[in-house]
């Protein structure tokens, strides 16, 4: 997932970006509320980790925004105020989802693991496409029963291949989900990591399920087809 995180506290953004980012993420930053609108309205984000204290507007006042301008990725709020009244005042702002500080990190991942299932038409734990399986809670890749070994970025690039399994994917909104909003390389670094995955999820197994659609990008297929003699 790419990921904003809204918080001022510069440890806990800190911790909370490293953590995400250890786990495959691409995460953003954010330090307050008015950022973070123009953050969340101007860039696709598949989840978002808002805390309520914030500098400017407030967690609740943002995600009012958000959801004025038409933009539905998960919301995570976080506070350390634990009252009734606070974790209503953020539903009905439109958060998906409250967690109260402290926290533990294992329980906000889960979370937003299910937040993301939530906006899909299935909400399956274990993703499949045809033989392909993935985990995203245990980061396991198995083919045909076989375990994969990939790279953090390759399975987060994976994952989101097998979410939208059959959808052509261009290069930019790969770059977009995959990569944080630093990135400042080429798009080539998506043709690098495509033939990557290649290398480990198809051409062991005889497949061709990672295709080139020219001119518009790359596709997973759902019902992957055998092996070209070659492709780059």
């Amino acid at each position: 997932m790419r990921v904003l995180v809204v918080e001022d506290e510069v440890k806990m953004a800190s911790l909370l970006k490293r953590g995400l980012e250890e786990e495959g993420h691409a995460v953003d930053i954010a330090s307050d509320g008015l950022t973070a609108v123009w953050m969340g309205t101007e860039h696709p984000y598949d989840a978002v980790v808002l805390d309520v204290m914030l500098p400017d507007m407030d967690g609740f006042g943002v995600c009012k925004k958000l959801r004025e301008a038409g933009r539905w990725s998960p919301i995570l709020m976080l506070t350390a105020r634990d009252g009734v009244e606070d974790r209503v005042a953020g539903l009905d702002a439109g958060a998906d989802d409250y967690l109260t500080k402290p926290f533990s990190f294992a329980e906000l991942l889960a979370r937003l693991r299910a937040l993301l299932r939530r906006g899909e038409p299935a909400r399956p734990t274990v993703l499949t496409v045809d033989d392909l399986v993935l985990d995203p809670a245990t980061h396991r890749v198995a083919r045909g029963g076989v375990p994969i070994q990939l790279t953090r970025k390759e399975f987060t690039l994976l994952e989101y291949f097998v979410r939208h399994a059959g959808e052509v994917l261009s290069r930019t909104r790969l770059i977009e989900h995959v990569w944080d909003f630093a990135f400042e390389g080429d798009s080539n670094v998506v043709d690098v990591y495509v033939g990557y995955l290649r290398q480990k999820i198809d051409r062991p197994f005889g497949m061709d399920s990672l295709e080139t659609v020219r001119g518009a990008g790359y596709r997973l297929r759902e019902e992957p087809a055998g092996a070209p003699a070659d492709q780059d």
